[in-house]
């Protein structure tokens, strides 16, 4: 996954959002099941630092790099608060989720997501990564 999208190999997946508690995870895990059944290698990238149980196989999770506890308790913020700054974290260090997918090249990718609106009406930072993730030639 270079830089720029020239000579490199595109990367398909899905960005799934929706409202809390909407089924987002399930989904990602029933797509998990079939994909694999049909002979999809497929990744599922957890980008929700407020899920800590998953019932799929997490391939990359932001929990090792940041997780919502951790951040409200040390910063003393909301929930909302702290998945704000859990999202800029993420996007300050890009290149963590870079090197991330990079390790599942070739696979179909499933990203399951915070499911808090102002995430996306009210803030850029999942925004931009997922802008990055485009240069990177992910579709």
């Amino acid at each position: 996954m270079s830089e720029g999208s020239k000579g490199s190999s595109l990367a398909f997946g899905q960005v799934v959002i929706g409202p809390p508690g909407s089924g987002k995870t399930t989904y990602c895990h029933g797509m998990q099941e079939f994909l694999g059944r049909v002979g999809r290698k497929v990744t599922v990238v957890n980008l929700d630092p407020a899920n800590e149980v998953m019932p799929y196989q997490c391939a990359v999770d932001i929990a090792e790099l940041i997780t919502l506890p951790d951040v409200m308790e040390s910063l003393k913020l909301g929930p909302n608060g702290g998945l704000i700054y859990c999202m800029e974290y993420l996007e300050a260090n890009i290149d963590w989720l870079r090197e991330k997918l990079a390790a599942a090249r070739g696979h179909y990718y499933l990203f399951d997501c915070p499911g808090q609106v102002e995430l996306y009406t009210h803030h850029e930072a999942l925004k931009n990564v997922f802008a990055q993730l485009a240069k990177w030639n992910f579709r």
